[in-house]
Order: structure tokens, then C-alpha cells, then sequence
């Protein structure tokens, strides 16, 4: 089946060069694969793939997700992360560019969005850090790097793509996500403290400490953020609801905080839903596209054989994570994270499993990697939203996040030496 892998390969280039939707160029490849090499009813088939995705219940769990980052993304959450965070990090190494990686942190937690991070956190982050003398390229490098931690700190998106096409638990997959979220937002902040203290860019004058009462005063400000987050994740991981049942909460809560702000309003209802439905529908589209093709390609033998074609390569598991690791960074300048991963989880997925990884621990490292191509030109979505929040050229902006791509190479050699980062917290749930 080589000549459909070939015509697959070449026709794919072929429609996304040509702008032709993602999810249309995946069902239009499908389509013409079956066409030309195998003799069924397309129609039906394509009709019951749909449906199929379309009522996955484990999709409802995404547009509860992606309206609970909506309503918070029209909140003045931005504000106060940037004034709860900033009396805790001021005389840190680096200073406030460290709110750019805690904000990022604390919203991905109730967002899921990579995109919804960047852009809340930075509408206020980067101009305050311009006002106070900070490098503009380590303030622009240090969002579009935080930016993607919403991917890996639950509830996340791709995550629940992930499991949902891997048929693998939504939930924990969110508890694998906590540890290593955690060492990336750490390896990223002793990044800004060793460039703003070792750098060739001059640090700006050393900020005034606070007194306990500011602090105080800070802390107040994080309290809502703070107990919704408790309340989604809590719900999750005590076992009192499920994660579409926290979804729920989640989109109560971020309700229950507009209210709290005095910002409740038709607008801003109208607003978030419209923004969740054009989220949900590009997902969808996305969703149907890729398990359609890769339901085709499957008709086709074609994992079979590429699966076959590495097999006769003789790679040890190590060689092979770096094989995946060279090829989804090469997929990342092309294709977004939610496409590689609909698209290429059907050939690799086996390919790890049979190498002995666990599909939970793989479900992290995708997702590691795919962060990647966020800030990676010339599709990186966070490079096109700190582009559309400060007008700097593309190119600016992907070498200012280039240390912080390293970063993320660092962290996915030190889960594959010590996987047991990413596993242990599921495990320990299974246990219970």
C-alpha cells in the first residue's frame, strides 16, 4: 500500500498548502483514498463516522472546558493575577517576568486553552513589564513559552482529545499532567532568573519590598481564581464528580466569580458562547476529518505498514522516542497540536506501546512536543497571538521563545529517563 501512503502524503501537502481547511482536507483525503483503492459505500461510511464523533460522550466534557475559559478570558483576571502575583516574585531573580510563567500556571488551570492563556495573561503582563524597564525579549520569550503550559495542566484540551481517541482515562491523564506542568513552569523560571542575572540584557532597578499587609492584600485578589481552581481540580481528584461533572462546576464557578467582579452582563454571556461555539467547531471539524482518515488509512493497511516498516528497523524504545521527538517537532512547523495529534496517533500509538511505554506516559509526551510547535514559526498560535497583543514581527518573537522550546526538549529526555514522573500520581489512584 505504498502507492496510497505516497498519494495520501502528496495530496495532503497538496490542501494544506493550498488553505484549504484542515478538517476538509482530512475528509477529502479519506474520501479519495477509498475512491481510488478500495471499492465501498463512501457515503455510509462517512455518514456513521461522523455521528459516531459527533456524540462521543466523552467529547461533552470540551465545550463545558472551553466556556469556563471563555467567561474568565472576559473577567478582569489578567489584572489580578499580574497584582496578586506580583508581591511574591519582585525580588526574585528576574523579578515580574515571573508572573508571566505563575499567571500562565494558575490560568491554564480553570482555561485549557494555550491560546486563552497567552492572550489573557499578556494583555496585562507585557505592558506593565514594558513600563517598568524589563527586556522586551525575555518578556516576550517567557509568555510564549508559560502560554503552552495550559496544554498540560488539566483540564486540557488535547488532553482529553488524546483520551478520548486513545481510549485512555480523561482523569489520568489530567493527574500525569500535574508533575510535569509543574517541572516545566519550574525549569522556565530558574531560565529568567539565570538570563536577567547572567544576560547580556541590563535588569531594571531592583523592585521595593512589600509589607505583610500588601501581601495580604494580593492574596485576596488570587482567592477566587484560587478556590475555583480547588473546586474543578478538587472535585476530579477526591472522587466527588466526574470530569464532565466538573466541567459543570467549573462553568458555574467561573459564573459565580463574574458575579462576584460585577461583571456579569448579556455581552459578555454572548460573547463567551459565541467564542465556545467557533472553538467547538473548529474542533469538531478537525475531530471528524482526522478519525475519518485515519478509519480510511486503517481500510488500508496503511499503520499496518508504516508500524511494519520502523519494526524492520530494529530501534531500541529510546531510539524510537527520539525518532517520534525529531518527527512531531517536523510536524509542529506545519500542522497544529490538535491536527498531529488526531492524524499521526493512529500509526504511533501502537508503535509506543509495543516498545513498552505506558499509553498515559505517551499521552504526556505528545503533548510536551506538540507545545512546541506553539512557538514554533510559522504556524505557532502563540507566536500569532503575542504578534496580534503587541504588533512584534513573527520572527522576533519565535527567537525570543527558542530558549524556552529547549526547555521543553529538556523536560521530555528527563520523563523518557524517569517516566515514573508521569506515572506515579496515576498510579497511586489507581491504587486507591
Amino acid at each position: 500500500m505504498s502507492g496510497a501512503l505516497t498519494f495520501i502524503g502528496s495530496f495532503l501537502a497538496l490542501f494544506l498548502g493550498g488553505g484549504l481547511w484542515v478538517g476538509f482536507a482530512l475528509m477529502a483525503l479519506g474520501i479519495l483514498a477509498l475512491e481510488l483503492f478500495r471499492s465501498m459505500r463512501i457515503d455510509s461510511f462517512l455518514a456513521g463516522d461522523i455521528w459516531g464523533t459527533a456524540t462521543a460522550q466523552e467529547l461533552v466534557t470540551l465545550p463545558l472546558f472551553i466556556l469556563m475559559g471563555e467567561i474568565l478570558f472576559h473577567t478582569r483576571l489578567s489584572q489580578n493575577l499580574f497584582s496578586g502575583l506580583a508581591p511574591f516574585v519582585r525580588r526574585l531573580p528576574g523579578g515580574l517576568l515571573h508572573v508571566n510563567v505563575l499567571g500562565c500556571t494558575l490560568f491554564a488551570a480553570v482555561s485549557g486553552s494555550s491560546a486563552a492563556t497567552t492572550a489573557t495573561v499578556g494583555r496585562i503582563t507585557l505592558r506593565e513589564l514594558e513600563t517598568r524597564g524589563y527586556d522586551r525579549r525575555l518578556a516576550l520569550g517567557s509568555l510564549a513559552g508559560s502560554g503552552t503550559i495550559g496544554f498540560l495542566i488539566p483540564p486540557s484540551i488535547p488532553l482529553i482529545v488524546y483520551g478520548v481517541l486513545a481510549e485512555t482515562s480523561i482523569l489520568e491523564l489530567f493527574i500525569a499532567g500535574i508533575v510535569p506542568g509543574l517541572i516545566l513552569a519550574a525549569a522556565y523560571m530558574t531560565w529568567i532568573g539565570l538570563a536577567s542575572t547572567f544576560g547580556s540584557a541590563k535588569p531594571p532597578p531592583r523592585e521595593p519590598s512589600t509589607t505583610w499587609a500588601h501581601k495580604a492584600r494580593a492574596l485576596g485578589q488570587l482567592l477566587p481564581l484560587t478556590l475555583l481552581i480547588g473546586f474543578v481540580v478538587g472535585s476530579m481528584y477526591g472522587g466527588f464528580a466526574s470530569v464532565t461533572e466538573a466541567a459543570a462546576i467549573g462553568v458555574l464557578g467561573a459564573l459565580l466569580l463574574t458575579v462576584w467582579e460585577r461583571q456579569l452582563s448579556f455581552a459578555m454571556i454572548r460573547a463567551a458562547l459565541l467564542g465556545t461555539v467557533r472553538t467547538c467547531s473548529m474542533i469538531g471539524l478537525i475531530l471528524v476529518g482526522a478519525l475519518f482518515l485515519s478509519k480510511a488509512m486503517a481500510r488500508l493497511a496503511i499503520p499496518r505498514e508504516v508500524a511494519a516498516a520502523i519494526d524492520s528497523l530494529g530501534l531500541s524504545p529510546y531510539a524510537l522516542i527520539l525518532l517520534l521527538t525529531l518527527f512531531y517537532l517536523a510536524m509542529g512547523c506545519f500542522l497544529d497540536g490538535l491536527s498531529t495529534i488526531v492524524m499521526t496517533l493512529p500509526v504511533t500509538l501502537p508503535l509506543v506501546i509495543a516498545a513498552g511505554f505506558d499509553p498515559v506516559w505517551f499521552g504526556i509526551f505528545l503533548i510536551i512536543t506538540i507545545e512546541m510547535a506553539q512557538v514554533t514559526p510559522p504556524v505557532g498560535f502563540n507566536l500569532f497571538v503575542i504578534r496580534t497583543l503587541t504588533g512584534e514581527g513573527i520572527g522576533r518573537i519565535a527567537r525570543a521563545a527558542m530558549p524556552f522550546c529547549l526547555l521543553m526538549v529538556c523536560v521530555v529526555i528527563v520523563l523518557t529517563i524517569w517516566p515514573d514522573l508521569v506515572t506515579w500520581l496515576p498510579d497511586q489512584m489507581r491504587s486507591r
